[in-house]
């Protein structure tokens, strides 16, 4: 159903909209002080005003009124010619009992609107005036004929007469202990001031629940410029540029009202100390979310964006991902930006490492090591790029590291590691949590091992497990899922130790260990069938089990379609002849190694 087009000025003339009383509405808000603290005022000759605040609203019926009509003063009639455009937004309230809040309601022409024809099978309103703080006459006057009309519709309401902030403020801490907390349609006109709209639209957007239609008033109001701190355009539009991304816009510039619909998630953003109910409220209130760490290069960009979007789909908690690399082409960093999926609260920085930084080994591998100075935070979840998440990170950054520098889960492959190290148990360091702010306290000591240890078998992590031998926390294999499909099944005495089940059955991550492009050695080892590898390389990954998840998620990703483009074809079939001569000449070297022996 199309929305209809709004009438771009008001219907009454200039003289009315300008009036003295027109006026005394678009008053300015007052501090918040307290205001949390604050109940909602008692009207003691208002029998219609719900109190107290914890009070669940309640039709309002009124004795001998039904045949009374409404009080409204003709005059000043400044939203009936809105009707058809409400109406035409009513499809996209999904709530059978929608509930509705108003900032500045005068007698309640909207009001009255609203209650009768959107919560005509059900619904309740709460209206927000300050009436003068019932000071003066003409105050007490709209608040008689706002519940007296109100009364009328049958249908629950509450009133607050107080200045907006105050109003929302104790909303928002009632609406904390509702089971289902928000509001389905939101509607502001209350002051004219740039700052006090915006104050209006930022706490009430805060009551707003996911798929809100949100409503302001007089963005193209005529009194003063449209560029004052004196007009509510300058706080609608402030308000809009901050919430960017967070709603779809259902009016146009030219439109005399804004209206939006929200696209994320009800955030009351605090909590005061007597409605915390769990150690998740607080930090989500405290906005303390994960902090997760990848480094890329452009063969593994593919690999990052589907890790970033894999974790963002699965994690509740808010992640901001540090994208560390050397030289990141832009178009590879706006590819893995867009990787996030639409609506989530994630977001991505780019750490770009100095040239002159922590001297290690250039290759990407060793990033990890380098980037430990330079992430912005004191706790990182260090995930290698050909990880797929399956589980909600926040369970595992909250893992008490009990004074450990990190977290690791065994390495599957060498659970006791190598000949290269002491036999010892040895981590994959593909999944790491770290405390940053100890690891950093030897980080010179772990640069120096890095130098001696670059000809190492395993490279950095024959260098991390050597320096954190002592200094780590064992993790579940499911945090850590590899070589799944191909030598995890392979049973040795070492393995046998493990607990493969919940890794193999449900993993939480799967890392797609092995080589990029499997050497031409890898893919015809008869030991170990199937081959290691990584979905998006020329050889795959055969046997893995959730190979296809993979590339499920690649598909939302901005390499939607990679797989089957002829650029990937021409790709595999270069590394696959780069694998046959590079074969060729090692049997050459060998061959002729042998003879001359």
């Amino acid at each position: 159903m199309a929305v209809q087009p709004f009438i771009h000025k008001r219907c009454a003339p200039p003289c009315l909209s300008d009036s003295p009383l027109r006026a005394i509405y678009r008053m300015t808000q007052i501090e918040v002080a307290a205001a949390i603290s604050k109940p909602p005022p008692r009207v003691a000759h208002s029998q219609q005003f719900i109190q107290p605040s914890t009070d669940r609203l309640i039709p309002m019926s009124p004795s001998s009124s039904e045949q009374q009509p409404y009080l409204f003063t003709e005059t000043q009639d400044w939203f009936s010619f809105n009707t058809d455009t409400w109406r035409g937004l009513f499809q996209h309230v999904s709530s059978p009992e929608p509930r509705v809040l108003e900032i500045g309601c005068w007698e309640g022409r909207s009001a009255v609107f609203l209650l009768t024809e959107l919560c005509k099978a059900g619904g309740e309103i709460v209206c927000i005036d300050h009436f003068d703080l019932m000071n003066t006459a003409a105050g007490r006057e709209r608040h008689r004929k706002l519940t007296h009309n109100l009364t009328l519709t049958g249908k629950p309401f509450r009133v607050l007469a107080e200045f907006s902030v105050p109003a929302l403020m104790t909303l928002l801490v009632e609406e904390m202990a509702r089971a289902q907390p928000g509001f389905d349609w939101v509607y502001v006109d209350g002051s004219h001031e740039a700052d006090d709209t915006f104050l209006d639209g930022e706490l009430a957007w805060r009551l707003a629940r996911k798929s809100a239609v949100m409503i302001f008033d007089d963005y193209h109001w005529d009194k003063e410029p449209e560029d004052s701190v004196h007009h509510p355009k300058r706080g609608i539009d402030a308000f809009l540029a901050l919430h960017k991304d967070e709603y779809t816009l259902l009016s146009s510039e030219t439109q005399y009202q804004v209206v939006l619909q929200k696209t994320v998630d009800m955030r009351i953003g605090f909590l005061v100390s007597e409605k915390v109910g769990s150690r998740g409220e607080l930090e989500s209130a405290l906005g303390y979310g994960v902090n997760v760490a990848l480094t890329v290069d452009a063969d593994y960009a593919i690999a990052a964006a589907v890790a970033i979007r894999s974790a963002a789909l699965h994690t509740t908690a808010r992640i901001t991902f540090y994208i560390v690399s050397r030289s990141l082409p832009d178009e590879v960093k706006e590819k893995l930006k867009c990787s996030v999926p639409t609506g989530s609260s994630a977001t991505v920085v780019f750490v770009e490492l100095p040239e002159d930084g922590v001297p290690v080994p250039r290759e990407v591998t060793w990033t990890k090591i380098a980037m430990l100075p330079y992430l912005p935070v004191e706790r990182v979840l260090y995930l290698d790029a050909d990880v797929l998440v399956r589980a909600d990170l926040k369970e595992l950054w909250d893992t008490d590291l009990q004074g450990k520098a990190i977290a690791a889960a065994m390495d599957v492959g060498y659970p006791s590691g190598h000949d290269g190290v002491n036999r010892s148990p040895y981590f994959n360091a593909g999944v790491l949590l770290i405390d940053l702010a100890a690891a950093r306290k030897k980080l010179d000591s772990l640069v120096t091992l890095a130098a001696d240890m670059s000809g190492s078998k395993l490279k950095d992590q024959d260098a991390l497990n050597v320096h954190f031998a002592d200094d780590w926390l064992p993790l579940d294999l499911a945090w850590n899922a590899q070589g799944l499909g191909t030598y995890a099944a392979h049973c040795t005495p070492e393995r046998a130790a493990l607990k493969l089940d919940g890794m193999s059955t449900d993993p939480k991550v799967v890392h797609f260990t092995g080589p990029l492009h499997p050497s031409m050695a890898d893919v015809l080892n008869p030991f170990v069938q199937p081959y290691g590898g990584k979905p998006w390389g020329y050889a795959g990954a055969p046997g893995h089990p959730f190979g296809e998840e993979w590339w499920a998620v690649c598909e939302d990703t901005p390499w939607k379609g990679w797989r089957s483009s002829g650029e990937y074809r021409e790709l595999r079939a270069r590394k696959v002849e780069e694998a046959i001569q590079a074969g060729a000449m090692t049997f050459r070297q060998r061959l002729a190694e042998a003879l001359e022996a």
